[in-house]
């Protein structure tokens, strides 16, 4: 099922799933469903997937909305626009978070950024190789079995979420954005306290990664800022084999193409499972009622081979079987070298 969360402007907030080029507005049939959050509640209450749940609802005098035109919309447009499709109705009780070096690709950008110019010997390995191979050896392990964690860093709360043609800022401390095309994990803690992933969907992680190839002991604070997911909430894709793309244009001109980006767990050295495991295994995690909206790695970034991002370009990131592609925009915050100041409460 491809479920959306979107704002029909004066109708407010509404969520919907998506056949063939429409989408079939739920809050129609349901006023009390405005949260795809809502509706998972009610649904595992109830002993079923949201799947299962709906397909005992009636949704033949459900509204309708033309999908191509609401994809089209930007933020604060009157006639509506595509939300993140997961989230809380707190900010503060949705957690953002994400893995590292779980691709190949990932690790050899790494390890690019902070390598020694000269011959490799065991010795001379990086932080970042050393990392990725002790996923290898031991992020796959048998079933009941705790593997090797994984690299693991905190964006922050759902404040920091953007949705499909939202902005992705850059800071005025921070040299420049970057797109990080991933898999997401969209996950729900359930009224007993365990963790229920509902599906997965398309992200833009978001990093500044001038600041992490400065130092890659900066890898948290490159990460502390926006981030992009949607449009579409997939519950029923796999996640073995990904195949996907990014595409990044200013006006009319192409500045950069992936061309065939790999995700799954046929490309990672760490199984899906041992991931989540080392995200939940803390018990603060594990709160019922919050979100958790979990990166899995990128696999491929356009840094160092494209312009500085300028405000209006266009990143396009599509991966097959995960529903429309997602487009942000990025945006330069106004410079100021004035540093905050606290004050004494």
């Amino acid at each position: 099922m491809r479920l959306i969360q979107f704002s029909l402007g004066a109708k407010g907030r509404r969520i919907g799933y998506i056949e063939d080029d429409k989408i079939v507005d739920l809050t129609s049939v349901n006023k009390n469903w405005r949260y795809i959050h809502t509706l998972f509640q009610e649904a595992r209450r109830h002993r079923r997937t949201i799947s299962l749940y709906l397909a005992d609802v009636s949704t033949r005098n459900a509204d309708v909305v033309p999908y191509s035109e609401l994809l089209k919309a930007r933020k604060g447009d009157a006639n509506g626009w595509i939300l993140p499709p997961l989230d809380h109705p707190d900010p503060n009780h949705c957690l953002i978070s994400g893995t590292g070096l779980t691709h190949m690709g990932s690790m050899e950008k790494r390890a690019e950024m902070h390598i020694a110019d000269h011959e490799e010997t065991e010795s001379d390995k990086t932080d970042s190789e050393k990392m990725f191979e002790m996923g290898l050896k031991g992020g796959k392990p048998d079933a009941g079995v705790r593997g090797v964690q994984p690299e693991w860093f905190y964006k922050g709360t759902g404040v920091f979420l953007r949705g499909h043609n939202d902005f992705l800022d850059i800071p005025d401390f921070t040299e420049d954005g970057g797109e990080e095309p991933e898999i997401v994990g969209c996950y729900v803690i359930d009224d007993d306290g365990i963790p229920c992933r509902i599906g997965f969907a398309i992200g833009n992680e978001w990093a500044d990664h001038p600041m992490e190839r400065e130092n890659y002991l900066w890898l948290a604070p490159s990460k502390m800022r926006v981030c992009a997911v949607g449009p579409e909430l997939i519950t029923d894709r796999d996640f073995n084999d990904i195949e996907g793309s990014c595409r990044i244009t200013r006006g009319e001109e192409l500045l950069y193409h992936s061309g065939k980006l790999l995700t799954g767990e046929s490309h990672m050295s760490h199984s899906l499972a041992n991931l989540e495991d080392h995200h939940f295994k803390y018990s603060h995690f594990r709160h019922p009622g919050d979100v958790h909206i979990h990166f899995f790695g990128t696999m491929k970034l356009a840094f160092p081979n494209r312009p500085t991002f300028q405000t209006g370009d266009r990143i396009e990131i599509s991966f097959d079987g995960m529903g429309a592609p997602l487009v942000n925009y990025s945006r330069q915050i106004p410079v100021s070298k004035t540093p905050v100041m606290v004050e004494t409460g």
